[in-house]
């Protein structure tokens, strides 16, 4: 489903702002921004365009570096995973050359894809398999500059032909990178560490962007695998069976074109796929954000705790929350009075005549008789609930919650359709439901009642019938409720409830037991849709 709230639209600049401006205009908001024409100035823009004669000029200046390219078998899909693809060394000039032999096919009208022997024949020592072609090789985040391993920026020498965007003044960059293809080239879908301002020197490239908050609907990698900055599905046409949040993906994203001398920046975390034209070659500024550059490392354990627990109450919100469906259909459209008398009258099973007693103490007693109706037909309706389950499980046993989309996790296997089990839980959840529906005040009442009039009932619903999202809820209802009264009255209020049950200790480990077995499955949820992390709940963990 759709998180979060709805994403502003990318900012579009006809002229960069100045540092100032982009600082706290642009990066501070941490949304991306389009400047038009921010690159066109430069040197490279003109030197490096294969249109006009870019290529001799680019193999003149490096074309003897020794240069490590991408080769892809999933060409034009350049994917993160190690596994999906080789690191090779070649002379730049051989790369070089395929982007030539690829412009005079594509002039001759032979096709996008030139044959490994034509190229191979002017490239003896080329160390590429006989069996490439062209196309699945590209140059790829190549630097010219590199803050930590000067030692591996080959291609230096051009440089001088880049000129740093007045919008970066003053940055501390930690690479400046070269992005080359000869045929047309898709990135994976990915988010990076720094911030980042991808400038298109010549040809275009198509950014499609979207925000952190979309990254359940990415299925991101495993946190703890070596390509976990990048989506796992593929968004042409995903399999939703498999990949059921992905139909939200593209009602999240942004789409940006960026021509020659155009830039785009992206900040960090934003998850992009990037399709590059044919001969499209780019240039990219990578450097940290002021957030990770002032996070000291001594803090890490609690920012790891406080945005997981900030991400947990996120999922809790949405997984507790009003029903959008009307409400459930009532069992009958009279509430069996038996029920009443019967829970009353204690081990009493059917007595016609303790439930005439029952109904005439509910009329005479308070609270019972000052009962608004909508808070008298919830306590019948619970203690109905309650001797229906009675009626139906051999007490000798002891009640079970019944309701396995709320009491059991769903199987591993069927991990990704959690949050869809979970979801449809509040409304599958007949005490869930019933306890959300009731204010909280008009809660307090019904409880109260049936812990003066009908204890054995509200011992049988807490400690029996209610299930992990009924406790979250319940105990929800209990903040709502100490925020509404006084120290006394919320004293006084507690004293009754627990004093109803035998022992008072196992009620309220009964709830909490509950509820903290409804936020563990809500982890799970998170670590699943944030980090790509299934985790089995402990053998000995009843939920």
């Amino acid at each position: 489903m759709p998180t979060g709230c709805e994403v502003p639209k990318n900012q579009i600049f006809e002229s960069a702002p100045s540092s100032a401006e982009f600082e706290s205009g642009v990066e501070l908001t941490n949304f991306p921004a389009v400047f038009r024409g921010c690159a066109s100035h430069w040197d490279a823009c003109s030197k490096w365009n294969p249109l006009n004669n870019g290529l001799d000029y680019l193999e003149e200046r490096a074309g003897s570096v020794e240069v490590e390219a991408m080769l892809s078998r999933t060409a034009p899909i350049f994917n993160g995973d190690i596994r999906s693809h080789e690191r090779v060394s070649l002379p730049f000039s051989n790369f070089i050359g395929f982007c030539k032999q690829h412009m005079r096919s594509k002039g001759n009208g032979s096709g996008a894809v030139a044959t490994s022997a034509a190229c191979l024949s002017t490239m003896p020592d080329c160390p590429l398999p006989e069996d490439h072609i062209p196309g699945q090789i590209y140059l790829a985040q190549f630097p010219v500059l590199n803050d930590e391993k000067e030692e591996k920026v080959q291609l230096k020498m051009l440089r001088q032909d880049i000129q740093t965007p007045t919008l970066l003044e003053g940055k501390s960059l930690s690479s400046i990178n070269i992005w080359m293809n000869s045929a047309q080239a898709r990135s994976s879908t990915h988010y990076d560490p720094h911030h980042n301002l991808l400038c298109v020197v010549s040809g275009s490239k198509k950014v499609v962007l979207w925000p952190p908050s979309a990254s359940p609907s990415l299925y991101p990698l495993p946190i703890y695998g070596e390509a976990s900055n990048h989506s796992s599905v593929g968004l042409d046409n995903p399999d939703l069976s498999d990949y059921p949040r992905a139909e939200h993906s593209l009602k999240l994203s942004q789409e940006v074109t960026l021509n020659a001398g155009d830039a785009v920046f992206i900040p960090e975390g934003w998850f992009h796929q990037v399709d590059s034209d044919e001969l499209t070659i780019a240039v990219n500024f990578w450097w940290q954000s002021n957030i990770m550059s002032n996070m000291p490392e001594h803090m890490d354990s609690y920012y790891l705790r406080r945005i997981t627990r900030r991400l947990i109450d996120r999922e809790m919100s949405l997984l507790v929350s009003k029903p959008s469906s009307t409400d459930l259909k009532k069992s009958s459209e009279h509430i069996d009075q038996s029920h009443t008398g019967q829970a009353e009258g204690g081990n009493d099973n059917s007595s016609k005549e303790n439930t005439k007693k029952g109904m005439s103490a509910l009329s005479e007693k308070t609270p019972l008789h000052d009962l608004d109706p909508s808070s008298s037909q919830a306590l019948h309706e619970l203690i109905s609930l309650v001797h229906d389950q009675v009626n139906a499980v051999d007490t000798s046993r002891g009640l079970q919650h019944t309701s396995p989309s709320c009491s059991e996790p769903p199987p591993e296997s069927d991990n990704s359709k959690i949050l869809v089990t979970a979801l449809s839980c509040l409304e599958d959840d007949r005490v869930a439901h019933m306890l959300w529906n009731l204010e909280a005040s008009k809660l307090r009442d019904v409880l109260l009642a049936m812990a003066r009039y009908f204890p054995r009932t509200l011992e049988a619903l807490i400690l029996h019938m209610l299930s992990p999202i009924a406790a979250e809820v319940l105990t929800q209802k209990f903040d709502e409720m100490d925020q509404q009264t006084g120290e006394e009255d919320r004293n006084q209020f507690y004293r009754e409830f627990y004093g109803a049950f035998d022992d008072e200790s196992a009620a309220m480990d009964m709830i909490l037991s509950k509820k903290e077995a409804f936020a563990f499955q809500v982890f799970k949820n998170v670590l699943d849709k944030y980090l790509g992390v299934k985790v089995a709940s402990p053998s000995s963990r009843k939920l």
